[in-house]
């Protein structure tokens, strides 16, 4: 559960800095680094429950997968090749897998 609070931290902060880097907000900035403070703060504690290789593991496949759905419900944005939907769909894979094997400490 804290993998998944910290990619939705990252998911705001992403949305925030894109914001700032392409028009210049104030509000983009601090939304960004306000989410970064949330991904430490979750990232800390998953790594209380797991080891570093399991937890990076699953915040690099959730954070890739929720904020792609992110970008694509909310943002608009698409893939150029249909190959990439595979690739996430091979991601999601790899998530059950290092989940139905367990946590390893």
């Amino acid at each position: 559960m804290n993998i998944v609070l910290a990619t939705t931290a990252e998911i705001l902060g992403d949305f925030g800095f894109k914001e700032f880097a392409r028009q210049g907000t104030a509000s983009g900035f601090l939304q960004g680094s306000l989410g970064y403070i949330g991904v430490i703060y979750f990232l800390i504690k998953s790594l209380r429950q797991g080891s570093v290789l399991y937890v990076n593991g699953m915040w690099d496949g959730i954070s890739g997968i929720l904020e792609s759905l992110a970008a694509f419900f909310i943002l608009g944005e698409r893939f150029q090749n249909p190959m990439q939907y595979l690739a996430l769909a091979i991601i999601s894979i790899g998530l059950v897998m290092l989940r139905w094997y367990g946590i390893s400490k």
